[in-house]
């Protein structure tokens, strides 16, 4: 279901000395501008592309062909919002900013470490860095294409490390069941066994910030039977 107009904002394209304008869901043309899939349909309040969206003056085929090369209304709202500009508020910018610098924070305090503890940075520690370092998070850029050059820009002021975690695990047979799925939500599991008395034994990498969350998962799911050893540690 598509957004209703009155919730709706303006995205708009100026080329070839024309102005073009769609009204969409801001939340979902972020996503669609940002790499994601998300169907136009869904992304648009109203199927119509507009000349000026407020007087509800419609662009004509004829200008849409001429332009565009096309007159479908989805086609060429695809173009406005990966050309043009949404047109957000600036409450919605706000608030749609600190979530995805929250995002980054948290990605980054679940894939690294302080190298000099092992332990990874809280994610408030992180956003604290991100301000005094001055990093800039670009809203409509994928998240996690800007986390290397944020990572880079954090290490004068915050030690940190990328770093992935091998770790051997035994989980007991009456535990296997309910362990299975959920442990491989932590990450890659690389070889795995069973013993002959039905216990599940398996190598798995795991982003370095999360092992501790990882220990008192598989601690609950297994009512602390499961063996565990750190076999390597990984630097990226």
């Amino acid at each position: 279901m598509s957004i209703s107009v009155d919730k709706a904002v303006i995205a708009r394209l100026r080329t070839h000395g024309e102005v073009f304008e769609v009204l969409v869901d801001p939340y979902l043309a972020k996503e669609f501008k940002e790499g994601r899939e998300v169907p136009m349909e869904e992304i648009l309040a109203t199927p119509y592309v507009f000349k000026d969206a407020h007087k509800g003056d419609k662009a004509s085929e004829h200008e849409m062909e001429k332009i565009f090369g096309t007159s479908d209304p989805y086609e060429v709202a695809k173009t406005i919002l990966l050309k043009g500009e949404v047109q957000l508020t600036q409450e919605q910018r706000k608030g749609m900013l600190e979530e995805k610098r929250k995002y980054i924070a948290t990605v980054i305090h679940r894939h690294a470490v302080d190298p000099r503890t092992g332990f990874p940075h809280p994610v408030d520690r992180i956003l604290k860095a991100m301000d005094e370092a001055g990093v800039h998070v670009d809203l409509f850029k994928d998240a996690d294409a800007q986390i290397p050059g944020i990572i880079k820009a954090l290490r004068p002021i915050l030690p940190i490390k990328m770093e992935t975690k091998v770790i051997a695990v035994k989980v007991p047979s009456d535990y296997v069941g309910k362990t299975y799925g959920e442990v491989k939500k932590f990450g890659t599991v690389r070889r795995e066994e069973w013993t002959n008395d039905g216990s599940w034994m398996f190598l798995i990498e795991i982003p370095g910030g999360i092992e501790e969350e990882f220990y008192e998962k598989l601690n609950a799911l297994t009512k602390g039977t499961a063996l565990t050893k750190l076999v390597e540690r990984k630097g990226l």
